[in-house]
């Protein structure tokens, strides 16, 4: 996993990976814990898909880009899963598991 706090290591991300996951972390969350754990536990044994983070509360003007350039409403935790530039599916709270990762991946 990799931590981006930055618009532009977002972009070069955007620009350099065919797939990807960002995980919008919140570091005061219990639930985001689960969620983060679950989004570790994937990306340890799915490493041909990139996995990315980032912490809400460090990195708040990443997290706010990326909430308004592809227009979805900001929740902590989420799972994006971006495809050729774009989000093509994402997911909160206890929505974000190791299945429905997995699952993102293969139906999408």
């Amino acid at each position: 996993m990799i931590r981006l706090n930055e618009i532009e290591a977002f972009d070069k991300a955007l620009e350099a990976e065919k797939e990807f996951f960002l995980l919008k972390h919140s570091s005061t969350c219990p639930i985001s814990q689960a969620a983060h754990e679950e989004y570790e536990s994937y990306s340890s044994e799915n490493e041909k898909v990139p996995a990315y983070y980032l912490v809400v509360q460090d990195d708040r003007p990443l997290s706010n880009h990326i909430a308004e350039k592809f227009e979805i409403k900001h929740e902590s935790p989420q799972a994006i899963l971006f495809r050729n530039g774009q989000p093509v599916w994402n997911a909160s709270h206890w929505k974000i598991t190791e299945k429905a990762l997995k699952a993102a991946v293969e139906n999408n």
